[in-house]
């Protein structure tokens, strides 16, 4: 490998390592297992909506401790979803900007993908907005990435080049591409949960 080359793969490794200290598995009664990003350090979690489900939510933390969690707020059209557990000083992800990505720009989807935990695929971004092929019927705003995401990726970070959330890892619309949740729709979501009093 050339040095510009083996920076790069050491520096996106250091990437994918900061993003799994906020990373979660849940579990929702089922037989798979979805993924999650810590939030805040108090125990908020967000994950897609198809992952929170609404059986009996159980989270596995970095720590290694698995705890009983509550759904807070879900929204099926945005397919994103808010859980909570009782903990403190969780290591909360880093929020980043999803309005300033563009196609090309490196990003890297953490999940659980086959129960892999903490698997890292790396790709770019294909587009980004409102103007994406519509996915299962409901026209939203989407992060196309070109990317591998498999059963387990979804509700995982989406993450750029500095290890920053910009989006949540949703759907797989093909064997290497997918779609992503924008970070600043998950934040447009929680504040009207909190508004609305549906998050205590």
């Amino acid at each position: 490998m050339s040095l510009l080359t083996n920076r790069l793969d050491s520096d996106l490794a250091d990437v994918a390592q900061k993003a799994r200290g906020s990373l979660v598995q849940i579990h929702n009664g089922g037989h798979g297992a979805g993924a999650g990003t810590i939030w805040h350090p108090d125990g908020l979690i967000v994950t897609n909506a198809h992952v929170a489900g609404n059986g009996p939510l159980r989270v596995a933390l970095p720590d290694g401790r698995s705890l009983p969690a509550r759904l807070l707020a879900s929204d099926a059209v945005n397919d994103i979803a808010a859980i909570a557990v009782v903990a403190s000083g969780l290591p909360a992800v880093e929020l980043g900007e999803s309005r300033r990505l563009r196609p090309g720009n490196i990003v890297l989807a953490i999940g659980h993908p086959w129960g892999v935990f903490g698997a890292t695929t790396a790709g770019t971004v294909v587009g980004v907005g409102p103007d994406l092929p519509e996915v299962g019927g409901s026209p939203r705003e989407w992060i196309a990435v070109s990317l591998n995401l498999r059963p387990g990726n979804s509700g995982g970070p989406l993450v750029d080049a500095d290890g920053r959330l910009v989006g949540i890892n949703t759907v797989m619309t093909g064997p290497h591409a997918g779609m992503a949740v924008p970070v600043h729709v998950a934040k447009e979501f929680l504040k009207e949960a909190m508004a609305s009093r549906k998050i205590a």
